[in-house]
Formats: structure tokens, C-alpha cells, sequence
């Protein structure tokens, strides 16, 4: 009999990357209820969990000598520091899923997504970028646990992340939520040829962005 495996066809693997304040993890949210059968790798991170996150579900949390045990075994697909903060994805959990004929999502930064361009070219990377840089300073603000010189240093990181946009297979602007949804949407399903990183619009919005 033959091995049904043979017969599977390997998911895909989508890559969403954002400065911080895009609005990247609401969007992403809104996806995989639009698209449940997209499947979501939770990240594992060295950061303090929030009072509305769930370990193993909006990550996995752990202790910076954890994470550096995993770095050193290589059981990570892609891992960067993000501010004061340690991020990573596992090469095991994404590979079984693909194997299984799952699509795969991945939520991670700039570099990050580098880093899975080159251990899996054959992945779809997407970067989201603000409207305005008074919207991002506006979002960024929006967090009212954030001090006044955090929130300036999460725009300048936020300004220089923006500067890699042209390194993604496509990239959406977050300025009307739903319509952004409807373009991951889009990408998702493969119908997203209207929304590379070539169309003028974004050279435009970049320019007023990176300033």
C-alpha cells in the first residue's frame, strides 16, 4: 500500500514581519478567523507575559537560559533580540506542520524573516507598514504602559525596521483594518499580485515614512 505521505502536498509557509505599532498582531488575529485553516506557530520568548496573554498560545515563555539552550542545540528556524527581548521560532514545530500539509503562519520581525527567506526560500514573506508616521507615534502612544522615552525608542527602531520593507514578497498598509485584512486575506490565497512591494503607492508612502 502506498505511503500516504508520498501523496501529501507540503503546506506553505507564510512570513508576516511590521515595526512595532502597525498593528501587526491584530491583523494577524483577524486572518486566522477569516482563514481558519491557516495554521499560527506560536513564538517562544524571553519577554514578560502581559495579563491578557496565555502561555502557549500567544507564546511560549521562557527564561533567557532556556532560550540560549535552544539557541545552542540549533532548534530554532529563526531567533533575533527584539529591544530587551529574545524571540524565536522552532525548526520542529513548523516542519511538522508543513509535512503534514498545513499552511503555516509565522508572525516574527525583519530579521527574522531574513533569516527563514534563507533556510526555506520557497516561503511568502509580507511586511505591513502604517499609514503615517503620526499613525505609528499615535499606536505606539496607544500603549499606556509604555514611558515617554520607551515610546521614543520603539519609533526609531520602528522607523529603521520600516527601512526592509522592500525585501518582502508583498506588503500591506495598515491604514483601513479591514481592508488591510482582506489583502493578507488575499496573499493567503494566492491572489496577491496587486500588492508587491513595486507599486508606486509604497515608494510614495515610504518616502513620507522613512523621512
Amino acid at each position: 500500500m502506498a505511503d500516504g505521505r508520498m501523496n501529501r502536498q507540503r503546506g506553505k509557509l507564510f512570513v508576516v514581519a511590521a515595526p512595532s505599532g502597525a498593528g501587526k498582531t491584530s491583523l494577524v488575529r483577524a486572518l486566522m478567523k477569516r482563514l481558519p485553516e491557516l495554521k499560527f506557530s506560536i513564538s517562544y520568548t524571553t519577554r514578560r507575559m502581559r495579563e491578557t496573554e496565555q502561555h502557549g498560545r500567544d507564546y511560549f515563555f521562557v527564561d533567557r537560559q532556556e532560550f540560549d539552550r535552544m539557541v545552542d542545540n540549533r532548534e530554532f528556524l529563526e531567533h533575533a533580540q527584539v529591544f530587551d527581548n529574545c524571540y524565536g521560532t522552532a525548526r520542529a514545530q513548523v516542519e511538522s506542520m508543513l509535512e503534514k500539509g498545513e499552511n503555516v503562519l509565522l508572525e516574527i520581525d525583519w530579521q527574522g524573516a531574513q533569516q527563514v527567506r534563507r533556510a526555506m526560500p520557497e516561503c511568502r514573506s509580507i511586511f505591513i507598514l502604517p499609514p503615517s508616521r503620526e499613525a505609528l507615534e499615535q499606536r505606539l502612544r496607544g500603549r499606556a504602559t509604555d514611558s515617554d522615552d520607551v515610546i521614543a525608542r520603539r519609533l526609531r527602531d520602528s522607523i529603521a525596521d520600516m527601512s526592509h520593507w522592500n525585501e518582502f514578497d508583498y506588503v500591506v498598509i495598515n491604514d483601513d483594518f479591514e481592508r488591510a485584512t482582506s489583502d493578507l486575506e488575499a496573499i493567503a490565497s494566492g491572489h496577491g499580485e496587486h500588492l508587491t512591494p513595486s507599486r508606486s503607492e509604497i515608494q510614495t508612502l515610504v518616502n513620507g515614512l522613512l523621512g
